[in-house]
């Protein structure tokens, strides 16, 4: 990867809906090879996808919590058995293997603190392995979604 293809990637991560031609422009290229770059970033997956980034107020998803999840040891199939269980949850938007305790990070949309209450009784204190939960409400986002590093 060259200082071309950060400036590609740069520029896709603040606008992922340019064309190739406008792209091309930006980085000052042709659109060709520019496309072809792009391509060549798609196969190797430094670009996963593309997508429309949804205010979650908006679409009625207020309430947002970072749950620590701390799993009783019982082997690597405990820990297979909650990341499979996680994935199934569409209320977590995030989550995240750490070092040390807890073990995950989850990140949860809700539309308010007792549709919350429900997923954490009803979805997330029953996953697989889990000993331990705790939450925190998130008050304010400071930096959010921000472009990586070029």
């Amino acid at each position: 990867m060259d200082d071309l293809d950060r400036k590609i990637l740069a520029e896709l991560q603040r606008d992922g809906r340019l064309t190739v031609t406008e792209l091309a422009a930006r980085v000052k290229l042709s659109v060709s090879p520019c496309h072809r770059r792009v391509r060549d970033l798609e196969r190797s997956g430094a670009i996963r996808g593309y997508r429309a980034v949804v205010d979650p107020g908006a679409v009625g998803l207020d309430f947002e919590a970072l749950v620590f999840a701390t799993l009783r040891w019982e082997g690597r199939d405990t820990v297979a058995a909650f990341e499979e269980a996680v994935a199934t949850v569409p209320d977590v938007v995030q989550a995240q293997r750490l070092f040390g305790e807890p073990d995950y990070l989850l990140r949860v949309v809700a539309a308010d603190l007792a549709t919350f209450q429900q997923l954490y009784d009803q979805r997330l204190a029953t996953l697989p392995g889990v000993q331990r939960l705790t939450s925190t409400i998130v008050m304010k986002h400071v930096v959010d979604d921000r472009p990586l590093p070029a």
